[in-house]
């Protein structure tokens, strides 16, 4: 493609190295892309609280696409600029029973955001016992399953030991159909349940629109299948060789692994 006007990259296993660190050979690309007045978008199955970590370090000041599209967050401002498709109570329950049939003994989490990445009037991350975060069981506070689903949620997650994140995928999508999207950004236990129609592809779109930029304009990475609708809808689709193999169907190109710096190996024809 010609010189993009706007990059979207994944984060997890995508533009963070394995240590979960961003390199300085990363770090150097990204700064000439906007020095260069072209916008770095983070897109990301991470909720806002954990994008500022990764935003600080990177110089970036503009949008994150967060919770896999249900949610734009301003990071500049340390704001929520746009919510999409909130998942109710009423359909929380019929999800929660649905997966209980599917996944028998799955333990359900609720991702929910306010005015801001963290919000003292809301609690952006509820848990109930045993669930499992394969990221460390250290964050959410635990309530039991009727304060779970009691409040609109941008993301419903379900934990379930001794089953891998495809098994809990095909098992979930038999139950629920259509009616929401199943998705997964680790393979380690744990589906992510979101909208109907709300994707990191969705949620990019969105930002490209603020920034007067088409599809085809637009590169973005991804390494997980919740990243594959964002990497059909940019105008270039690279996947990581790290990448999920229903990812690397759908890619334009593959680059490196995310242990190799693959992100800033393609940027670097450009900038």
């Amino acid at each position: 493609m010609d010189k993009p006007r706007l990059i979207a990259s994944d984060v997890d296993g995508t533009l963070l190295s394995p240590l979960e660190k961003l390199t300085g050979r990363t770090l150097a690309v990204i700064g000439r892309a906007l020095a260069d007045e072209v916008p770095f978008v983070l897109a990301s199955g991470r909720p806002p609280r954990w994008i500022p970590a990764v935003a600080d370090v990177a110089g970036l000041t503009g949008y994150a696409v967060c919770a896999n599209g249900a949610v734009l967050y301003d990071i500049a401002a340390d704001e929520i600029a746009d919510v999409h498709g909130l998942l109710e109570p009423v359909l929380l329950h019929d999800l929660a029973d649905a997966l209980d049939q599917a996944l028998p003994g799955c333990r359900l989490a609720a991702e929910r955001v306010g005015r801001k990445a963290v919000d003292p009037d809301v609690r952006n991350f509820v848990i109930e016992p045993d669930y499992h975060n394969p990221w460390g069981d250290g964050e959410g506070v635990t309530y039991p399953r009727a304060e779970i689903l009691g409040h609109p949620a941008v993301k419903l997650l379900v934990s379930k030991r001794g089953m891998n994140s495809d098994e809990m995928a095909r098992a979930a999508r038999e139950v629920l159909g259509e009616a929401v999207d199943v998705t997964f950004s680790t393979g380690a236990g744990l589906i992510e349940v979101a909208a109907h129609g709300v994707t990191k592809a969705t949620g990019l779109a969105d930002v490209a629109e603020r920034f007067g930029v088409a599809a085809d304009e637009t590169i973005a990475f991804g390494d997980m299948p919740n990243d594959i609708e964002m990497l059909r809808w940019a105008g270039h689709g690279v996947a990581m060789a790290n990448a999920h193999p229903a990812v690397l169907d759908v890619a334009d190109e593959i680059t490196a692994p995310n242990g190799e710096d693959g992100v800033a190996q393609v940027l670097e024809r450009w900038f």
